[in-house]
């Protein structure tokens, strides 16, 4: 009902709550701690909002529902200034189970990203809810090139890295995905994914991490600025 009225795409999977905080080396959080806030909100805004409590506790052996959708994966970076930027983004699993990551060789250049980044979007099929948003991480250590691909998926649709080069990677790899003809739902057609946006970081002389995460046509994500 509230998809029809408002005409957005909603999911009955709400997700596990990604909160990406950039807090400037200014701001002094007085009155408790930061990540018991977040969590406190993610609680209330999963009872309040009759969202689906989709956490467990132990993830290995008894499984129990938290029943309030905590705790949240909180990701903290220090900025300049006095601001607090607090993204929250719900990811479903549909999308989050099929993150990859490659471990290449630098011998395996552009190319070998290319292959290895639509090699993992025609795994997922329609498992991630096409037509999606791929986010692509690069560079870095293992950890960093996929919080780079989930940092990348969030980015407005469209728009292109600074880089001219990694900006016509990212229409390349594109139109490459597109040609796949998983399409909506994985029914075929033309659009599988709404765009790709790629994040590098440097890294290791004898390494070429590859991060890949998929953001669901839902793509639910806010962000404010304290």
């Amino acid at each position: 009902e509230i998809a029809r009225k408002e005409k957005l795409p909603l999911c009955q999977d709400t997700g596990i709550s990604v909160v990406f905080v950039e807090m400037g080396q200014d701001v002094h959080i007085v009155g408790g701690y930061l990540n018991e806030a977040i969590h406190e909100g993610v609680r209330q805004g999963y009872q309040n909002g009759n969202l689906r409590k989709s956490v467990v506790g132990d993830p290995l052996f008894d499984r129990v529902n938290t029943r309030d959708n905590t705790p949240a994966v909180i990701h903290v970076s220090v900025t300049e200034g006095n601001a607090l930027k607090i993204t929250v983004c719900p990811r479903g699993a549909g999308g989050e189970n099929m993150s990859a990551l490659a471990m290449l060789n630098p011998s395996d250049g552009v190319q070998g990203v290319v292959d290895f980044v639509v090699s993992a979007v025609e795994k997922a099929g329609a498992n991630a809810c096409p037509p999606m948003v791929v986010g692509v991480g690069v560079g870095g250590t293992s950890e960093m090139a996929l919080l780079l691909a989930k940092k990348a998926s969030l980015r407005s649709v469209p728009s292109r890295n600074t880089d001219a080069r990694v900006a016509d990677l990212e229409t390349s790899l594109l139109h490459r995905i597109n040609a796949l003809g998983i399409g909506p739902e994985g029914f075929g057609g033309i659009v599988t994914a709404l765009d790709v946006h790629i994040e590098t970081y440097p890294c290791h002389i004898s390494g070429l991490p590859v991060g890949v995460n998929l953001m669901c046509h839902a793509a639910r994500h806010k962000e404010a600025v304290l």
